[in-house]
């Protein structure tokens, strides 16, 4: 996303967590700032008049999305406070559907199943899909 006005560039990055417990969205920013660390460098040598914010999305296990955190980090790209709600609603469904599409592979690697035999239903993948 680039905010020519302000001459800044914003990388956008989504990622899944594996992690369990409540502190994975520290660990992951923090591994995330250091990966992307050399990217941001070489592009601020490019282009030194312009700023580059790094800004990560995380999504837990099974599709959860911290909402505090999303908020955080929609609000640093200046969106308008009433289109939040919207783009929070179609960020969890796009990442309900990454999930799913993850959950219907396994499926067919597993079982060999392919088309309308491989359902991502409570009855075929157990508790694996949380989002409903």
């Amino acid at each position: 996303m680039i905010n020519q006005n302000y001459r800044i560039i914003y990388i956008l990055e989504f990622e899944r967590s594996s992690a369990s417990n409540n502190d994975f969205l520290g660990v992951k920013e923090d591994e995330a700032n250091e990966q992307r660390r050399s990217i941001i460098e070489a592009l601020k040598a490019a282009a030194p008049e312009w700023t580059f914010e790094n800004i990560k999305f995380v999504a837990g296990r099974r599709g959860a999305v911290v909402e505090d955190n999303f908020y955080k980090r929609i609000g640093r790209l200046s969106v308008q406070v009433g289109k939040r709600d919207m783009i929070l609603e179609a960020h969890v469904q796009r990442t309900c559907e990454a999930h799913d599409a993850v959950i219907r592979s396994y499926y067919q690697q597993m079982h060999g199943s392919s088309g309308a035999d491989a359902t991502t239903s409570k009855e075929n993948t157990g508790e694996l899909i949380m989002c409903e």
